[in-house]
């Protein structure tokens, strides 16, 4: 188990005060078995109205309203969390999906429905194709089948931090062989789900201890929001997989949110009103450090 303190902050800078429309915030993860959060603030300049709900996928979302008109909007999330996960990648995979391929129960198919469909175009096959070479027409262990997925688009892919928004759609990043976290992640989702897998998006943090001055090894897409995939395995259930760093349930991996598409999981979402000329730029900053269990909280908390 790790304490981890993570500090998002997202700043908008204009030219004059602007008037800004409602924004829906993905920033505060759920309590599980594995993630709990002991603290979570959420500071808002200038101050806004805060209505907490819970999307379609259960996530933790926060709508804020803002009254006041600014020249610059900063948010910053603060939370403090425990983290749990398996010492090792070991999954206790059903006994009939332990090789691929296999078939899914009626109420699993049911139950994962769209997150087994592919959701981007493939018109020549370029992407079922590259799916395919990884299977090679034999049966394999399904747990060796996806590790090597995972660490081909690690090892064979260039990571590289893009700060246009969206994502790159999966055929994209496979003739560039680079993109970034989400764009990996994407890649992995899409690849499975033609083999027929469950999948689906996350959204959250990563820590790098080389970053906070602990020892281990140096991992790409710290320092900013993160982004990788969970596949449902029978008997195992959903099990993380970060291509950007060939991880595979990693504990340095905090889940914010998950999500059908990466397009559901954004951050910060919102709107403006004003000359679109006065917008100057945002700003992200993301630390994640590693400490002890924080002091009774004693302002209001998000």
């Amino acid at each position: 188990m790790k304490i981890l303190t993570v500090n998002h902050a997202t700043i908008y800078r204009y030219s004059v005060p602007v008037q800004f429309g409602e924004h829906r915030l993905m920033m505060r993860p759920r309590d599980s078995h594995d993630l709990r959060v002991l603290r979570s603030q959420l500071t808002l300049s200038p101050p806004g109205t805060v209505r907490w709900m819970h999307d379609v996928f259960g996530n933790s979302v926060s709508v804020v309203e803002f009254a006041e008109p600014a020249a610059e909007l900063r948010i910053v999330s603060t939370l403090t969390l425990e983290r749990y996960a398996l010492e090792e990648p070991s999954f206790p995979i059903a006994p009939e999906a332990a090789a691929y391929p296999f078939m899914h129960s009626p109420n699993d198919r049911t139950d994962l429905g769209r997150l087994r469909e592919s959701h981007y175009p493939d018109p020549k096959g370029e992407l079922a194709a590259w799916a395919q070479s990884f299977v090679g027409g034999r049966a394999t262990e399904t747990v060796e089948l996806l590790a090597s997925i995972n660490a081909a688009i690690k090892a064979d892919f260039t990571y590289q931090a893009r700060d246009a928004e969206g994502t790159q759609p999966p055929l994209e990043t496979l003739e560039r062989r680079s993109g970034s976290c989400r764009d990996f992640a994407v890649l992995l989702i899409e690849t499975v789900r033609i083999l027929g897998f469950g999948a689906r998006f996350v959204t959250g943090y990563l820590y790098d201890p080389a970053l906070d001055g602990a020892e281990g090894d140096a991992v790409e897409g710290a320092g900013s929001t993160h982004a990788w995939a969970e596949i449902y395995l029978p008997g195992a259930g959903w099990v993380e997989y970060d291509p950007t760093n060939g991880l595979i349930a990693g504990e340095n991996l905090i889940r914010v949110a998950v999500t059908r598409d990466a397009a559901q999981a954004v951050p910060v979402d919102g709107t403006f009103v004003g000359d679109p000329a006065s917008f100057l730029g945002m700003e992200v900053q993301v630390t994640v450090t590693q400490g002890s269990r924080p002091p009774a909280l004693r302002t209001q908390a998000a």
